[in-house]
């Protein structure tokens, strides 16, 4: 018998490991990427080390997908922190495990594993097709594409759209294809930023601050923490321990941060008392609190100099409100919430109103922060759709 043609567009980590799964279970497959080259993205996000994914326990993983953890649970069950380091084990890649949870390559490069991977599916027979646009399907069904050598048009058993969310453009990640599945009448939510810098509007006090980072602070917005740094930058603040709380800062919930979180309000209080009642501020976060330039400058920034009474240091400490001005804009984004709504999908990540068509990766309606949780939801999305395509395929 004729093996069952299998096409999967998107050749960024989900559309990867789809192809892998079709691959395995004997389709012939076909990948087909808009751009020159394949996993750009992916190979950007290792640029400044390749956060595989975090270890730490089941429960409080799969909590990092908020709303969508339910429905994305038996995905990451069957594909969790273990199970993705020993895939990156058997790519030859040697990991280390930071003080943090996260998982990252020694090489902490993405491109060594991607390599790897890219023989991997040679070996499996896997076709890439490069600069291959898809464009939607023709009315016999095939589907159609702009290449460099014209329009082409491809019949297919089944397909896997991995075709990722709607930022960082460059990288091919623009959501075009929001239109085309909506034309098919598939459920969509409106895309949304995520993991994502704040714009500020800085003062000149803090132009000499600009590229330094916050470090041992936590930051809060609503029912949200993070213990994570940020650099403060010329248009705003970013970095980790922003980005986390992106959901909670795109519906205007009011951020604040304590920067002496190893100190408890009632420590600080006894330190205060300690010094005398003439003591300045200034001299108590610098030479009581050994505080550093940039926490300094942005409690002042943030109080905008206003000489506060002594009893509201301690709590303004804690919980010094930060002024934004919003979210930068979508593409820069490093993820997009919104996408494919569950609600489209059966429980093999097919469209309900396109048989034969799943999808996977960010172009799903999940969100989740940085950290290893993002790559590790692309994977296991992607997996997880590929086998169901695959059995659909094999079952004719």
């Amino acid at each position: 018998m004729t093996a069952p043609r299998a096409l999967v567009i998107g050749a960024g980590p989900a559309g990867l490991m789809a192809a892998e799964e079709l691959a395995r279970a004997g389709c012939r497959v076909t990948v087909a990427e808009a751009k020159p080259s394949v996993g750009r993205k992916f190979l950007m996000a290792g640029k400044s080390g390749l956060n595989l994914t975090k270890d730490e326990a089941a429960l409080r993983f799969n909590a990092a997908y908020g709303d969508a953890a339910e429905w994305l649970q038996p995905m990451l069950d069957e594909f969790d922190a273990t199970a993705v380091q020993d895939w990156a084990r058997g790519l030859g890649q040697e990991l280390f495990t930071g003080s943090s949870g996260r998982v990252f390559p020694v090489s902490m490069k993405a491109s060594p594993l991607l390599r790897a991977w890219l023989a991997r599916l040679d070996d499996l027979g896997v076709i890439r097709q490069t600069r291959w646009r898809w464009t939607g399907w023709a009315e016999h069904g095939a589907a159609r594409f702009d290449t460099s050598d014209g329009p082409q048009e491809l019949a297919w058993d089944v397909t896997v759209l991995a075709l990722g969310g709607a930022s960082w453009a460059r990288l091919g990640s623009d959501g075009a294809w929001a239109i085309i599945l909506a034309a098919r009448g598939v459920e969509l939510a409106a895309f949304a930023p995520s993991n994502v810098a704040i714009e500020m509007d800085w003062s000149a006090h803090m132009v000499p601050h600009f590229g330094a980072a916050l470090k041992s602070v936590r930051w809060h917005a609503g029912d949200l923490s993070s213990r994570g740094e940020a650099t403060i930058s010329r248009r705003g603040l970013e970095g980790g321990g922003i980005y986390s709380l992106t959901p909670a800062l795109r519906s205007g919930t009011a951020l604040n941060v304590d920067l002496v979180p190893d100190l408890t309000a009632e420590e600080l209080a006894k330190r205060l008392s300690s010094k005398g009642s003439k003591t300045r501020l200034s001299l108590w976060l610098k030479n009581g609190l050994r505080l550093p330039p940039a926490k300094v400058a942005l409690f002042f920034e943030m109080t905008h100099g206003v000489s506060l009474p002594r009893e509201k240091w301690v709590e303004t400490l804690k919980a010094l409100p930060v002024q934004t001005t919003g979210l930068r804009p979508m593409d820069e984004a490093i993820s997009t919430a919104g996408g494919v709504a569950r609600a489209a999908l059966d429980d093999g990540l097919m469209l309900r109103a396109v048989p034969g068509v799943f999808c996977a990766g960010e172009m799903l309606d999940w969100d989740a922060p940085t950290g290893g949780y993002l790559l590790t939801g692309c994977l296991a999305t992607g997996r997880w759709a590929g086998r169901a395509a695959a059995r659909m395929a094999q079952n004719g």
